[in-house]
């Protein structure tokens, strides 16, 4: 199992703080939605210039113009980019061809998809990764029963599947890396007192159970 560092509702300059303390124990850096809004693609290049050898996520959470997205995310240096479950085919199969330009992957973020037949469709237009994905409003008002919906995913067997939502060290001891092969977190290391105490923490955790 590996950990992803979701960096969202934070400043360009807490980004590069925040990866410079946990990159250690960090697999992949997750450059959020909301950091994308703020400040653009230019980000994405500066991270990747700074932490050449750190996989990036760019959360573009794609739901149309697939190709261009893609070509941006990936142009920009991302080795993922998120697309939405619902998002049309045609965005799907455009990104899957752009990605494998890259010799990168699309995840598609299962958030508010209920239909075990839509992420199986998905699946047979040739995507593998999969993130099972609580959201931040759900979260305030206590869902955070992610694990749930492992369902939808259910024999994919080389799917590589992914878990956000509210992840901190206590639950991130409750997954099983036979179900899930990258625990997201966000706000567990990112406001904690000590993010690298935190990151390291969890790392520790997860890869005591891998």
């Amino acid at each position: 199992m590996r950990l992803q560092l979701a960096l969202d509702r934070l400043t360009r300059e807490e980004c590069f703080s925040l990866i410079q303390e946990t990159a250690e124990f960090v697999d992949i850096v997750e450059i959020g939605t909301g950091v994308i809004k703020e400040y653009g693609m230019a980000i994405v290049r500066d991270i990747h210039k700074q932490f050449p050898d750190k996989p990036l996520l760019a959360d573009m959470k794609t739901c149309d113009a697939g190709r261009h997205e893609a070509y941006q995310a990936f142009g920009a240096g991302a080795t993922f980019v998120t697309a939405m479950a619902f998002a049309a085919d045609q965005t799907i199969k455009d990104m899957l061809l752009v990605a494998k330009e890259f010799d990168g992957e699309v995840v598609i973020d299962l958030l508010n998809c209920s239909d075990p037949d839509r992420v199986r469709s998905l699946y047979e237009l040739g995507a593998r990764h999969f993130c099972l994905h609580i959201g931040k409003d759900m979260q305030s008002k206590g869902d955070t029963s992610v694990l749930a919906q492992f369902n939808l995913v259910s024999g994919l067997d080389d799917g590589t599947i992914y878990i956000a939502g509210g992840i901190t060290l206590e639950s991130a001891g409750r997954i099983d890396h036979r179900l899930i092969d990258v625990a997201i977190v966000g706000s567990g290391i990112t406001a904690a007192d000590n993010p690298r105490a935190a990151a390291k923490s969890i790392h520790s955790v997860i890869k005591s159970k891998s």
